[in-house]
C-alpha cells in the first residue's frame, strides 16, 4: 500500500544525503530546462558535482551552465550516466518509456527523483516561501530577490527565468536560512513544495489540458494553501478575484494562518495608494512604506508584483526580528529602481535605427492585455508592432475570443501558427489561422505568417523609426525579433 508520508521521507533523505555528503554527484536529465537549471545552480552552490543532458537546441540556460562549468551532453544515451552517480534527477518532459537515460537509471536501480520532487525536498531543508499564481510569479520572485539582497537577509532565491540583478542567472544565494522560490501550479507540481509562506499573485483559468474549469485550478491553489503550517502566512493579491476567493476560503477554515493582502484595493500596510508613469518609470506609493517607489518595468501589474515582493521581504525581516530603519528603507528603494527585469518579461533586446526591440513571455489573454496596455502607457509616442505566437492548442481553443480581443493596444499585429506542446496531441480542431480570422474581424492591420521568420521581409519594410517591436508568447517567435535586428545591423544585447 502506497504511503505518501513514507514516500516523502525517502525523498527528503535522498536530498539530505546529497547535500551532506562531500563530493556527492547528481545527473540531471533535461538540464537546460528553466527549473532544472535553477536547481542545478542551487546544488552546485551547495558543493554537489552536477552533470547532465538535454537536446542540442540552444537556450539561455546554456550560458548559465557554461558559466558554472557544468558538463552536459546535448543528446541522450545510456552510457552518459556516470558509474558513481548518487542520484538521477529528471524533468517531467521525459519518460522512462522513451528516454534511454531514464530507462538505464531504472535498470541500474539508481536513486531517481523528478525535478519537482527534488525541489520540494530541497525546500524542506529551509524556512521556505513559495511564490505562486497564474501570472507574475517570475517577476515577483525576481523583485523579491532584489529587495531581499538590499535588506541583507540570509536567503536563497529561485526565479523561473534569468534575472539581470542575479547576473543573468535564475538563482541568488545570500545565505542558507530562508529559501524563496517560484512554484508552478501545472499538474499540481507546487504540492511537492514545503512553504511557510505563500505569495499568491492570482488565480484564473489556465492549463486547460489539466484544469478544464476554473474550479479545478482554484481547488489546486486551495490545496497548496492548506500546506501552510499553523503560524504560516498567505500574502495574497486583493485585486484578483481568484486570489481573494482562495484567501477567504482558507480564512474561514481557521487554520492558524496569517493573511496579508496587497494591491490597490487591499487594506493595511501593503495597499498601493498611488500609481503614475513619468519618464519611463512607474512611480508607486505603498501605505506602509513612506515615499515614492520607482520601477523601470512598465505596468500596474508590475506595481502589484513589487508590492508582493515588498510584503514578502517585510515578512522575512519580521522572522529575523529586524526593523525598517532609514538606511534599509533607502537601500530597498534604490534596489527596486535598479531592477531591470528578467529574461522574456518585457525584456529590452536592444535599439536599432531608433526602433526598440523587446520580447515578452505573455501567453494568456489577461497577461497580453495588461502588458500591451502597460507598454502603451510607458511609451506613448511609439507605434506598437506585435508578433504573437499562441502556445498549446487547448489554451488557444479555450480562450480564442479572449485572445482575439486582447491585442487592442497593438498598432500592427502579426500572428503565427500555434506553438505545440509535447503534453498534448493535436486533433485538428484549432489552428493559428482561426485566431487570425477572429482578430481580423475585430480590427485592421492584422497579418498572418505561418512561420514567424516568414514575416521578416514584410516587417522590415513596414517598420519605421520610433516603433516598438514586440515578440510575445511562450513559443519561438523571439527569433523574429533577433532576425529583424540583425538585418538592420544590430545584435541582441
Amino acid at each position: 500500500m502506497y504511503c505518501k508520508k513514507s514516500h516523502n521521507r525517502v525523498l527528503y533523505s535522498m536530498v539530505e544525503a546529497l547535500l551532506s555528503k562531500k563530493g556527492s554527484k547528481a545527473y540531471c536529465i533535461g538540464i537546460k530546462g528553466t527549473g532544472m537549471c535553477a536547481l542545478v545552480e542551487l546544488l552546485h552552490n551547495a558543493g554537489v558535482q552536477v552533470s547532465g543532458s538535454d537536446v542540442a537546441e540552444a537556450f539561455y540556460t546554456d550560458y548559465i551552465l557554461k558559466a558554472m562549468h557544468i558538463p552536459y551532453f546535448e543528446s541522450f544515451a545510456a552510457e552518459h550516466i556516470p558509474a558513481d552517480v548518487d542520484v538521477v534527477i529528471y524533468s517531467a518532459a521525459y519518460s522512462f518509456e522513451t528516454n534511454p537515460e531514464l530507462a538505464e537509471a531504472k535498470r541500474r536501480n539508481l536513486p531517481i527523483l523528478k525535478y519537482t520532487d527534488a525541489l520540494g525536498a530541497y525546500s524542506a531543508e529551509f524556512d521556505s516561501s513559495g511564490i505562486a499564481g497564474v501570472h507574475g510569479k517570475t517577476t515577483t520572485a525576481a523583485i523579491a530577490g532584489t529587495l531581499i539582497r538590499a535588506a541583507k537577509l540570509p536567503a536563497q532565491i529561485l526565479a523561473g527565468s534569468g534575472v539581470s540583478v542575479f547576473r543573468g542567472h535564475s538563482t541568488l544565494t545570500l545565505g542558507n536560512k530562508y529559501f524563496v522560490a517560484e512554484t508552478c501550479e501545472y499538474r499540481r507540481h507546487f504540492l511537492a513544495f514545503h512553504p511557510r509562506r505563500i505569495v499568491l499573485t492570482g488565480v484564473e483559468p489556465d492549463h486547460q489540458d489539466y484544469y478544464p474549469t476554473y474550479e479545478s485550478i482554484r481547488d489546486a491553489f486551495l490545496e497548496y494553501g492548506r500546506k501552510l503550517p499553523s503560524g504560516g502566512e498567505l500574502i495574497y493579491c486583493a485585486d484578483n478575484p481568484g486570489s481573494l476567493e482562495v484567501a477567504e476560503t482558507l480564512r474561514r477554515e481557521d487554520r492558524g494562518v496569517r493573511f496579508t493582502p496587497y494591491g490597490f484595493t487591499a487594506d493595511g500596510t501593503f495597499k498601493v495608494t498611488s500609481y503614475r508613469v513619468e519618464e519611463e518609470r512607474v512611480i508607486l506609493e505603498v501605505a506602509g512604506f513612506p515615499g515614492d517607489l520607482k520601477l523601470r518595468i512598465p505596468g500596474r501589474h508590475n506595481a502589484l508584483n513589487a508590492a508582493a515582493a515588498l510584503a514578502l521581504t517585510d515578512s522575512l525581516m519580521q522572522a529575523e526580528r529586524q526593523e525598517w530603519n532609514p538606511e534599509r528603507r533607502e537601500r530597498v528603494r534604490w534596489a527596486m529602481e535598479d531592477f531591470k527585469g528578467s529574461k522574456r518579461r518585457s525584456e529590452i533586446l536592444g535599439e536599432v535605427d531608433h526602433i526598440l526591440f523587446m520580447d515578452d513571455y505573455a501567453h494568456h489573454p489577461t497577461a497580453i492585455r495588461v502588458t500591451l496596455e502597460a507598454l502603451k502607457d510607458f511609451y506613448p509616442s511609439r507605434r506598437l508592432v506585435v508578433s504573437f505566437m499562441a502556445h498549446t492548442y487547448s489554451r488557444t481553443a479555450a480562450f480564442l475570443d479572449d485572445f482575439a480581443a486582447s491585442f487592442e493596444k497593438a498598432d500592427i499585429l502579426f500572428l503565427h501558427k500555434i506553438y505545440a506542446s509535447a503534453r498534448e496531441v493535436y486533433t485538428g480542431s484549432i489552428t493559428g489561422k482561426d485566431l487570425f480570422e477572429k482578430a481580423k474581424a475585430l480590427r485592421d492591420k492584422v497579418y498572418y505568417a505561418e512561420e514567424p521568420l516568414d514575416a521578416a521581409a514584410t516587417l522590415k519594410n513596414m517598420m519605421r523609426p520610433g516603433d516598438l517591436f514586440l515578440t510575445m508568447g511562450a513559443g519561438d517567435n523571439w527569433k523574429l525579433g533577433k532576425a529583424l535586428m540583425e538585418r538592420r545591423g544590430g545584435t541582441v544585447s
